[in-house]
């Protein structure tokens, strides 16, 4: 349910004139986000509902209900949220790249003449998040990205993807390799992605991602052995990350299941990622035991693949995949 909302200019002056409420809206807030980074959709949804006000007609709580919206793959809840969020505060850059994001998944599945609608305004809203804050990395990595793959009528190019990975080479030098290596592979260069790709890891801080990123190119060139050696590296460099790489663990078990190989390292690296502190809403813990769940009942193992996908209705009741997964 959406919240009544308010306008920005009231929010900020019902904090100044009342210390004590913004305390406790910041705390709300930032257990609703620590529930959706935990994977936990139903208690961060929960939180968020029983918010008081103003933290719950602010921008920060409709931002956050978008986002847990956008991790259940329901993108016609979040899209309003999204929008309500930058409508609030349209200066904030992540909020015009989650509303661009929640546009952009749209766009995939609408029929024709609204997917073209919805394109040009993921692109418009991606442009404006790289405008207000030209060193997000984030969002200028889902632009070049958006160029990379879109076609010239809603405002696609190779030559704007070019742009950007130019302007990450200021920010991010591994993403602009990767959105390099993305163009590659759109011309069919295969040799220069792959080289962009290898670049990206020698570049990184925390190669387990790039490592991933390979393996996943390496997938759909059916070089399957190399695949498997990459999504190792990849394990070994998130192990010596310390857990801030974990989420590249999920990563490479995605590429995994893709290839449909070698369930026994997916399973494995689900688990090591469950198993950390460091989980995300980029890999929300509820698809991560539906994997295990789908990956269980293709080894046979009907108790647990049961148990893994009553975990992920227990954290998001209203995910369809775990909801439609037969045992």
């Amino acid at each position: 349910m959406r919240m009544p909302v308010v306008s920005l200019a009231g929010f900020l002056m019902l904090c100044a004139a009342s210390p004590a409420p913004p305390l406790q809206a910041a705390g709300g807030l930032g257990e609703a986000n620590a529930a959706l980074q935990a994977g936990q959709a139903d208690l961060a949804v929960n939180i968020l509902r029983s918010l008081p006000e103003p933290a719950a007609s602010s921008a920060e709580a409709h931002n956050l209900r978008c986002r847990v919206f956008f991790t259940l793959e329901q993108w016609e809840g979040a899209q309003p949220e999204c929008e309500m969020a930058v409508s609030l505060d349209g200066q904030n850059s992540m909020h015009h790249l989650w509303l661009g994001r929640t546009l952009g998944e749209r766009a995939d599945t609408a029929s024709f003449l609204s997917a073209y609608s919805l394109a040009k305004r993921a692109r418009s809203e991606f442009e404006q998040a790289v405008a207000l804050n030209p060193r997000n990395a984030e969002a200028l990595a889902d632009l070049g990205e958006f160029y990379n793959s879109a076609p010239g009528v809603v405002g696609g190019g190779t030559s704007k993807a070019q742009s950007v990975a130019s302007q990450l080479d200021h920010v991010d030098p591994a993403r602009a390799h990767e959105l390099r290596a993305g163009i590659a592979q759109e011309n069919h260069d295969f040799p220069t992605a792959e080289s962009e790709f290898r670049a990206a890891i020698a570049a990184s801080t925390h190669p387990a991602f790039q490592w991933m990123r390979l393996a996943s190119f390496l997938r759909k060139n059916k070089r399957y052995a190399e695949m498997e050696n990459a999504i190792l590296s990849g394990e070994a460099a998130a192990e010596r990350d310390q857990g801030h790489s974990a989420v590249a663990l999920f990563n490479g078990a995605s590429v995994l299941m893709r290839a449909n190989r070698n369930p026994e390292l997916a399973i494995k690296m689900l688990q090591e990622y469950l198993a950390s502190s460091n989980q995300t809403e980029e890999a929300p813990a509820f698809v991560a035991h539906t994997w295990l769940a789908k990956l269980y009942r293709q080894t046979g193992d009907t108790a647990s693949a049961e148990r893994e996908r009553s975990a992920a209705l227990a954290l998001a009741s209203t995910y369809k995949p775990a909801q439609d997964l037969k045992i």
